[in-house]
């Protein structure tokens, strides 16, 4: 097992799993983010091991550096600051395992009350209108991260979109101030008025009444209308009702 992708703890340091602490303590080297950050972990768990950076900025240069020893057999451990970290070139020849572990993502989603048959994970939320009218549709809940300082601009900007939305505020998940804040988007944006501190989890829930047909179909629907002398605008407004698609995203899509 050369390479063992291993998942650690979001915030607090007893939720590592076992596997991944002996996994730890094996490895030849542990590949890590910030070298710091890993060594608090590591010490906390009585661990002496070889730490290596390995992130965004030098990964190339490490990836050349690494494959001729990982190809040789020596046992890596690749680790995040937080979380499950991906893997960019699983395809080099190379035997990976990941060791699954805490995430962030289905943490927030049970401690949201949001849990649905299905979800979405968006990674950090969109920022545009339009994006905003996509996710309007949505029939099951949304996963996303926020920064503090864009939180209250975010809440925001969904109260005017959709200001009964269900949503919830995850803030330092598994930590010493874990806040679990839940309500509408209307509600919430009021409360977060100014930026929280911490780390944030954004949960959003699903649209109250979603798309039932396909955009292509609801907009052949406005095409229909207006040729038959339906105002445009009005049209939209008509197939929005039915379909859930936002009416100016019809209207704009039927010009």
């Amino acid at each position: 097992m050369p390479l063992a992708v291993c998942a650690t703890p979001i915030g607090n340091l007893e939720d590592v799993t076992l596997r991944v602490l002996a996994e730890l303590r094996d490895a030849d080297v542990v590949l890590c983010e910030d070298t710091r950050h890993t060594r608090t972990l590591l010490q906390r768990h009585g661990i002496d091991a070889r730490v290596l950076s390995y992130h965004e900025h030098n990964e190339a240069a490490r990836t050349a550096e690494l494959l001729p020893r990982l190809e040789a057999g020596e046992r890596m451990a690749l680790v995040t600051d937080a979380g499950l970290p991906g893997v960019s070139d699983p395809d080099a020849g190379v035997a990976v395992t990941v060791l699954p572990g805490p995430s962030a993502v289905e943490t927030a989603l049970v401690a949201s009350g949001l849990v649905g048959d299905r979800y979405q994970f968006l990674g950090f939320l969109p920022r545009g209108k339009k994006d905003w009218e996509e996710l309007a549709g949505a029939a099951w809940p949304s996963v996303a991260f926020e920064s503090a300082q864009r939180l209250p601009a975010t809440l925001r900007s969904l109260a005017e979109h959709d200001p009964a939305r269900e949503v919830a505020v995850c803030r330092e998940l598994t930590k010493k101030f874990e806040e679990v804040a839940r309500g509408t988007a209307e509600d919430l944006a009021a409360r977060f008025a100014e930026p929280p501190k911490g780390e944030i989890a954004l949960v959003i829930g699903p649209a109250r009444e979603p798309r039932t047909v396909g955009e292509d179909v609801a907009l052949a629907a406005v095409a229909e209308l207006v040729e038959a002398g339906v105002p445009r605008r009005r049209a939209a407004e008509l197939v929005s009702r039915v379909s859930g698609i936002p009416r100016n995203r019809l209207y704009r899509g039927s010009l």
